[in-house]
C-alpha cells in the first residue's frame, strides 16, 4: 500500500499549458501516473502530450473522474486554484507554487479543511509512491518501492536521504515534501497518522529544518501516539538567527526555531536523530 496516492490516482494538472505544468505533466505521465486531464481557463479543448485540457476543475472532474490535483500556477492565482480544486470534489491537492501570500493561504487552508481535502504544500515538490504514482517534480529514478515512509520540509536534501535509503535496499512506501512556506496545509502530524495506519510502512524518516515548531509538535505526538519507529534529521545547524535559509518558513526568530532546539525535542521524545544523511539507513535497520 502507500498513503495519499497510488495506482488508483487520477491526476488533474492545474496550469498544464504553462511551461512548468506542461513539462512536469509529461514527466508524471512517463513515470506511470494516470494523468487524466489538465486545467487552463480559456484553453479547453486543447491537448498537452495527449492529455485533454479543460476550462475548469469542475468540468475536468466531471469528465474524467479525477481525484487528485497538482497546482502549477503563479502565486497570485494559486489560492484561487486551491479553492477551485477543493470545491471540485478531489481528495488530494498538491501545491507546487511557492510564495503564496500568507493571508491567502490562511483562508485557503481553512477552506480545504472544511471540504475534507488533503492539501499538500504550498512550496512542495510533491509526493511519490514508488511504482504506483508520482505527483510532483521529484526525480522518480532514485525511488524504489519499499517500507520506509519519508516526510520532509527540505527538497533536495530529501533526494540525498532517499538515495541512501534506496541503496540500502529498504525502499520507500511514500515520500512527501510537506512544503516550505510559512503556512502549509497538512503537517508532520497529519502524515504521521497516515503512515501509522499504513501496513506497508514499517519506519518513518522525518526531515525537518529551522523555523517554526512543527518538529517539536511532531515529537510530542510521536511519543504519545506512534508505535512505528521514527528517525529524525534536522537541517540548518549553522544557520544564523534572523536570516532566511532557502524556504520562507526556514528562519529563526525571537530565539526560537533553532536546529538545536528541535534536535533536543526529538531526543527528549526518544526519537533518534541522525547527524548525517548516510547514517539514516543504519538507524532504521536497527529499529525494524
Amino acid at each position: 500500500m502507500s498513503i495519499l496516492i497510488n495506482n488508483e490516482t487520477k491526476l488533474i494538472v492545474q496550469g498544464i499549458t504553462g511551461r512548468d505544468g506542461g513539462f512536469h505533466a509529461s514527466r508524471m505521465k512517463q513515470y506511470g501516473t494516470n494523468v487524466v486531464g489538465g486545467v487552463s481557463p480559456g484553453k479547453g479543448g486543447q491537448k498537452v502530450d495527449g492529455i485533454p485540457v479543460f476550462n475548469s476543475m469542475q468540468k475536468a472532474v466531471a469528465e474524467t473522474g479525477g481525484n487528485t490535483s497538482i497546482i502549477f500556477v503563479p502565486a497570485r492565482f494559486a489560492a484561487d486554484a486551491i479553492y477551485e480544486a477543493a470545491d471540485s470534489g478531489v481528495d488530494v491537492i498538491v501545491t507546487v507554487t511557492e510564495g503564496i501570500p500568507v493571508q491567502d493561504m490562511i483562508k485557503a487552508t481553512q477552506f480545504a479543511a472544511e471540504n475534507d481535502v488533503n492539501l499538500i504544500g504550498p512550496n512542495s515538490p510533491g509526493l511519490i509512491s514508488p511504482g504506483q504514482a508520482k505527483v510532483g517534480i521529484l526525480p522518480g529514478k532514485i525511488f524504489e518501492q519499499g517500507k520506509v515512509g519519508v516526510m520532509s520540509r527540505s527538497g533536495t536534501l530529501t533526494y540525498e536521504v532517499v538515495d541512501h535509503i534506496t541503496k540500502a535496499g529498504l525502499g520507500e512506501s511514500t515520500c512527501i515534501g510537506i512544503g516550505g512556506d510559512p503556512i502549509i496545509g497538512m503537517t508532520f502530524i497529519d502524515y504521521l497518522k497516515l503512515f501509522e495506519a499504513d501496513p506497508q510502512t514499517e519506519a518513518i524518516v522525518m526531515i525537518g529544518e529551522i523555523g517554526g515548531d512543527a518538529e517539536e509538535q511532531a515529537a510530542k505526538f510521536i511519543k504519545e501516539n506512534m508505535t512505528k519507529s521514527v528517525v529524525g534529521f534536522i537541517v540548518g545547524k549553522t544557520a544564523p538567527p534572523g536570516k532566511r535559509m532557502g524556504h520562507a518558513g526556514a528562519i529563526i526568530s525571537s530565539g526560537s526555531g533553532t536546529a538545536a532546539e528541535k534536535i533536543a525535542a526529538l531526543k527528549k521524545a526518544g526519537i533518534p536523530v541522525a547527524n548525517q544523511p548516510n547514517e539514516i539507513p543504519q538507524i532504521i535497520e536497527s529499529k525494524i
